[in-house]
């Protein structure tokens, strides 16, 4: 019994990482949204939304709906200060992207019980 509770933990664990992967995957679909996450992690780490803003030619609504999809994601981390609004990359959410892209490397982490809560 208490084997398939673990094994229950590990499928809702598993289902909650594809879950996670589903919404950073949705954010790094639009190329606006890699650029973005590409203009924050080169200047620097952590930018204002205007500063952001300044490097698109692209009207500040669309501007302001993909740091919302980012933020949404957690790929971008904001910040409030004062009237402005830092953002910075939360590199742990990209973790996210790596651990799946490693079941295609033939590394077996985890065992057949984990792999199993993915199928």
């Amino acid at each position: 019994m208490a084997e398939k509770r673990t094994l229950k933990k590990k499928h809702d664990d598993a289902r909650k990482r594809l879950e996670e992967l589903d919404d950073v995957a949705a954010a790094l679909a639009h190329a606006s949204r890699r650029q973005i996450l590409l203009v924050v992690h080169f200047r620097g780490g952590e930018m204002t939304a205007g500063e952001i803003a300044s490097r698109f030619e692209c009207a500040w609504p669309t501007i302001s709906r993909h740091l919302r999809v980012l933020e949404g994601s957690g790929l971008l981390v904001q910040e409030k200060r004062g009237r402005t609004r830092n953002y910075r990359i939360d590199k742990d959410k990209l973790d996210i992207v790596r651990e799946w892209l490693m079941w295609f490397d033939g590394d077996k982490r985890g065992g057949k019980n984990e792999q199993r809560a993915y199928v």
